[in-house]
């Protein structure tokens, strides 16, 4: 009878661990991943990538601005988590961003929308 006390108080130890430790959730990561395309759609490496917090848009998105480079694959990938840390991510859970895009001599501009937890993709391309 002993033995099988200490099952069921094993068991009953066992599964409230489980409930515990799955209602622990981590994060998602809150990534912004631009891919360059030429005109002729072949993804670029070595383009120039800049995001800027268009503070006009509505709701307004926070003064931020960052670069990367694109990499062999055509994309250049932005860890938004910061913007957010600074943002507030409860109060400001999307973001606007104005991108400017560069290499060699041609540039291009673009727009995108970002928000917390959420991994975001956008294509842009160049036009001449």
């Amino acid at each position: 009878m002993k033995l099988k006390l200490k099952y069921i108080i094993l068991l009953c130890l066992s599964i409230s661990t489980l409930f515990i430790f799955s209602g622990c959730k981590n994060k998602d990561a809150s990534v912004l991943k631009i891919y360059i395309r030429s005109k002729n759609n072949e993804l670029l490496a070595d383009t120039k990538v800049i995001i800027i917090g268009d503070v006009n848009s509505n709701p307004p998105t926070k003064e931020y601005i960052d670069t990367a480079t694109t990499n062999a694959s055509g994309y250049a990938t932005f860890d938004m988590q910061p913007y957010f840390d600074l943002a507030g991510e409860k109060e400001n859970p999307t973001g606007y961003f104005d991108i400017v895009f560069k290499k060699d001599a041609k540039s291009g501009t673009g727009r995108v929308r970002c928000r917390v937890h959420i991994t975001t993709v956008e294509t842009l391309y160049f036009t001449d």
